[in-house]
């Protein structure tokens, strides 16, 4: 082995392969030999499928034509894609004993990209939380510092990427589930465009709709890595044939001419002074390499009127997952709240009970706020904000989610106040790209979101490539080596 490849970028590591640098079969068997090693440490890679990619790494090693994206490189991938013999539980105890049948269509789309899948990775329950524990799996440790949660829903992913212990990943976001644990664990995420990547096989029961607001994208290393599997993951289905993915070019090759908006701070979420630092450095930064940049640039909205409307609308969305009883217990709730009763717990239940009609009107709602970004993406290039209030949180189990408080400024706030940083792009269906901004004064990673106009995608990614070639790029954990 003529390099370590442990934190490598997967398009290094396909390029490694396709030079015969490197083995398929010995690449594999880097990392395998890394997680028997080091991942009983986080619990990260929770369904091993390792002697079946051992046998495909062996045929690559046999294969002359190369020329695939991510040849060779050895991939995990989110325990909520389906994997032909292999689990696929959400975490939940119901779904245990289940076998997929067949591959998620984004499980194959990497395949034929020249990947050698070798596992799966830890989720929360349903996946519904910042954290990624379950009573199947357990619970996974940030690799930064064990004590503290990777983030969620994909959890899993991103602490098995910031180890070293997987080339490249994928994920899915409804709720920041690639953003938050990209800035947990200080490593890449890109939400795409709501609808370019199809979800077909990421589900549950056979599910095969694709659900408001959701959607599945990579997690890597590098901005790089995001470019190739967003094009790996991204196109129609086969049953809607009739339309072409046709992404734009970046608006930006460069931070000279750059339009930066920024903001880093808002009434429905406080946000710690460890990230708002390190944004005031960026913005100067940028000022220096010639991008204009605004701290006061807004759509021409009420993003707090946004904030309510995405929590409500997002838990009406997954109310597809409670059962006859469940929706009868919220439904009861929803009656007996005052109608100005702002609290999360009220939003939601006004959310998981919502009738079609409400959805309707609140979409249409939605739809006025997406032409407002719309035109505010006219004049500025990309809107930079925090992908969370604060770096990775201690691990907290206790009560229900909603109850649960995290510490920002040395003070405990709700846990879900952050929820509106994972609404200010996924709720209107705008791409976003997490990155790494450097650690924060105890030496925790500290991301930004990079969101831009609809399918404008490669400018995100682009803007992520710019800072990680100037600014800051994927630092590996200490102790990881």
């Amino acid at each position: 082995m003529t390099m370590n490849p442990t934190f490598l970028s997967a398009t290094r590591l396909a390029s490694m392969v396709r030079a015969r640098e490197i083995g398929c079969r010995e690449l594999l068997d880097h990392y395998i030999a890394r997680v028997e090693r080091l991942d009983p440490r986080i619990n990260a890679v929770v369904v091993r499928d390792f002697e079946r990619a051992r046998v495909r790494a062996a045929k690559l090693d046999n294969t002359t034509d190369r020329g695939a994206p991510l040849f060779g490189v050895p991939m995990t991938i989110k325990e909520s894609f389906n994997v032909a013999g292999l689990p696929t539980t959400w975490g939940a105890p119901a779904y245990r004993d289940s076998t997929a049948a067949g591959n998620a269509l984004a499980v194959d789309r990497f395949l034929n990209a020249g990947v050698v899948l070798f596992g799966k990775t830890n989720v929360p329950l349903m996946l519904a939380d910042w954290q990624s524990y379950n009573v199947i799996y357990g619970t996974t440790n940030n690799p930064w510092n064990v004590a503290l949660s990777p983030g969620g829903s994909s959890g899993g992913s991103a602490a098995a990427l910031a180890a070293g212990l997987t080339g490249i990943e994928a994920g899915s976001d409804i709720g920041s589930s690639i953003r938050n644990p990209a800035h947990y664990c200080g490593i890449y995420g890109h939400k795409p465009t709501w609808g370019i990547c199809p979800p077909l096989g990421q589900s549950l029961a056979g599910n095969v709709a694709q659900a408001d607001i959701s959607v599945i994208g990579p997690l890597a290393r590098s901005a790089d890595d995001l470019s190739v599997a967003l094009d790996v993951m991204a196109g129609p289905e086969d049953i809607e044939n009739g339309w072409k993915l046709d992404l734009p070019p970046p608006r930006a090759t460069r931070f000279k001419g750059l339009r930066v908006a920024m903001m880093t701070d808002h009434p429905c979420s406080e946000v710690d002074a460890s990230i708002t630092g390190r944004f005031a450095e960026l913005a100067d930064f940028l000022r220096r390499e010639g991008a204009s940049v605004s701290v006061t640039a807004r759509p021409e909205f009420d993003l707090a009127r946004g904030h309510r409307l995405y929590i409500e609308m997002l838990r009406a969305t997954t109310s597809a997952r409670s059962d006859a009883a469940a929706m009868e217990h919220w439904r009861a709730e929803a009656a007996r709240l005052a109608f100005d009763d702002a609290s999360y717990y009220a939003m939601m239940a006004r959310g998981i009970s919502m009738s079609h009609r409400d959805f309707l009107l609140g979409n249409d709602q939605r739809q006025r706020m997406r032409r407002a970004w719309a035109a505010f993406f006219r004049d500025w290039d990309v809107f930079l904000c925090p992908a969370a209030a604060s770096p990775a949180q201690p691990h907290d189990h206790a009560g229900e989610r909603w109850e649960r408080c995290i510490t920002v400024n040395g003070h405990r706030v709700p846990a879900t106040d952050q929820m509106f940083w994972a609404g200010i792009s996924g709720f209107y269906l705008l791409p976003a790209t997490a990155a790494p901004l450097g650690l924060s004064p105890d030496g925790l990673p500290v991301g930004v979101q990079i969101v831009g106009a609809q399918y404008a995608d490669r400018t995100t990614i682009q803007v992520a490539k710019l800072l990680e070639t100037a600014w800051q790029g994927f630092v590996p954990p200490p102790g990881w080596e």
